[in-house]
């Protein structure tokens, strides 16, 4: 009894988060595949390019990142596509033409509503986690609701068009952004980098990992599941097959890396996609209304 009553104790001097975070992958999540899709816009057959350019490579070493930004510098240099330029203002243009999925836009309008009926105060925060493209997400419709972006970058020659890989985020990296949002970290210099995986006391975390909800569509995406799952975070999985036994059957998740649902990239009002974000957005405001209860607060 005086066990639990010092456990109380030591509680109530931990102060409430009423913050909440969802963090999303970007190809295949919220928006269909970049990489395929600005090969199209390019005017190439897209399947044919994967075979004989990017697969190709990584059959000869390549690691997949820097295989993908490599095939593109080389399109763009190649003398026999002299019509094809990759540059940095076409691949803004192609990211302000580029759709996402149904109810995608309205969606994080639609999670602040609920939250805030429940919690007035509650602070929902957006962010993107991706091994794509970050400089096409930026300039999406949706880029103004994601308080962080983080992924893959190229460098530029002067006059605009793409030179080279200049910021690389792999799959496995992946949980590390998880971390900065948890300790408010917006940045990833390498001081940064050391802060985030020092221990930090629940009371000064920006968002505890257990308010934490991640969307992702795969293979680069299994790693943040295994570490929400560990930590008490949640964790929805995309498939883009017939159903979801097909997803599990491809990735082949462990029970460490298992997801709490999985729906289609629908985000429409009524689909099981934009229902998963509520249940999960009101559960979340459920355990912190159940905290602040049970510290009179």
């Amino acid at each position: 009894m005086f066990f639990l009553f010092l456990r109380h104790m030591v509680k109530a001097t931990q102060r409430v988060s009423k913050k909440i975070a969802l963090a999303f992958d970007f190809d295949d999540t919220l928006v269909p595949d970049t990489y395929d899709g600005l090969l199209e816009s390019l005017g190439l057959d897209f399947k044919q390019f994967r075979e004989e350019k990017y697969e190709a490579l990584k059959a000869s070493g390549w690691d997949s990142i820097p295989a993908r930004f490599f095939s593109l510098v080389e399109i763009s240099e190649s003398e026999e596509e002299k019509d094809i330029s990759i540059t940095r203002d076409y691949l803004a243009e192609f990211g302000r033409n580029l759709r996402p999925f149904d109810g995608v836009e309205q969606m994080f309008d639609r999670l602040r509503q609920r939250a805030h009926s429940l919690i007035p105060d509650v602070e929902l925060e957006f962010y993107l986690i991706t091994s794509g493209f970050v400089e096409i997400a930026r300039h999406t419709s949706i880029a103004k609701h994601f308080k962080a972006m983080w992924g893959c970058e190229f460098h530029y020659k002067e006059n605009g068009e793409v030179d080279r890989l200049k910021r690389s985020l792999t799959h496995a990296e992946k949980p590390r952004y998880l971390y900065h949002i948890s300790r408010g970290v917006d940045q990833s210099s390498e001081q940064d980098l050391l802060f985030v995986y020092k221990d930090v006391p629940h009371e000064d975390l920006a968002v505890p990992m257990s308010h934490i909800i991640y969307v992702g569509d795969g293979t680069s995406d299994i790693p943040c599941f295994a570490m929400l799952n560990q930590e008490g975070g949640t964790s929805i999985g995309i498939f883009k097959s017939e159903s979801p036994e097909d997803w599990a059957s491809e990735y082949q998740p462990t029970q460490s890396q298992r997801v709490d649902n999985l729906a289609p990239a629908d985000y429409s009002e009524d689909s099981e996609m934009m229902q998963s974000l509520l249940l999960a957005v009101e559960g979340i405001c459920k355990s912190i209304q159940l905290e602040k209860l049970s510290k009179n607060e």
